[in-house]
């Protein structure tokens, strides 16, 4: 015997799912309705669908994003349980992430990594870029691509391709938000732009720098470092910082130095 249909609010309620969830279910196609009353257009449902709706439900609960969910919806058992908990690792990850960037917040700038900031005059440079918007968790993909497809295509102008390699963030990057990153690299010569490569021209400046301490290059620790250097130039009323801050590869006798526009 073919089962009954069940309207919308009788099937809703059996898969504790509002009617709101069901019409958002169905208008991305996780969830479609098994028949439409021609002339009313109200919306029927089997009973057989209510395993997979209360599924959409639970994992709905767990905040994951709805295009995810529907790829877990369609798992098997195994597969799927494989997948939250991969997610489950992720998001503790980044909660301890959180936790940790909190306690830097809290911390007050440390004198031994302030005590470290120099000036000094950086000189007109030009450079090619690739600029992206990214949070935290992609950050180094673009920074290891960019400076290869940079070098690459400097290499196959003629030039060296050893020059300076600069990041410069526009915008606050986090694991909750995406910012806009440029990430650069200087050259002597001449070389033409291609596909999302550009050149810019960095104008002589004068700098604010602290190379990064051991150990300091990673989130949490670096954002201390960011602080040591804003820190510093709050402190002298005759500098402003002018320009957003970059990063620059090699640093003074570190891996790489924090460095900030400033004028007088």
């Amino acid at each position: 015997m073919q089962k009954r249909h069940l309207l919308a609010g009788e099937f809703g309620a059996a898969a504790r799912l509002s009617p709101k969830a069901l019409r958002l279910y169905a208008d991305l196609g996780l969830l479609l309705p098994a028949w439409v009353e021609p002339a009313t257009g109200y919306r029927c449902y089997t009973p057989d669908q209510l395993p997979r709706a209360r599924l959409l439900g639970r994992l709905r609960r767990l905040g994951l994003p709805l295009n995810r969910i529907g790829h877990l919806a369609d798992l098997t058992p195994q597969a799927r349980e494989l997948e939250l908990r991969g997610w489950l690792r992720a998001q503790r990850d980044l909660l301890d992430e959180r936790a940790a960037a909190l306690d830097a917040l809290q911390a007050p700038a440390d004198p031994g990594l302030t005590g470290a900031v120099a000036e000094r005059e950086v000189p007109a440079t030009k450079v090619l870029c690739r600029t992206r918007r990214v949070d935290s968790t992609t950050l180094p993909e673009l920074i290891s691509a960019a400076d290869r497809d940079i070098r690459a295509h400097l290499r196959a102008s003629g030039l060296a391709g050893d020059g300076s390699r600069l990041v410069s963030f526009h915008d606050l990057v986090t694991p909750d938000s995406d910012g806009l990153v440029e990430v650069a690299v200087t050259y002597d010569g001449s070389v033409e732009p291609v596909d999302d490569l550009h050149i810019r021209l960095v104008p002589a400046h004068t700098a604010v720098y602290l190379p990064v301490p051991a150990g300091h290059e990673d989130l949490p620790l670096i954002l201390r470092v960011y602080d040591a250097v804003e820190a510093w130039t709050d402190a002298r009323p005759d500098l402003v910082c002018t320009g957003h801050p970059y990063e620059i590869y090699p640093g003074t006798g570190a891996r790489f130095d924090v460095a900030c526009p400033v004028s007088r």
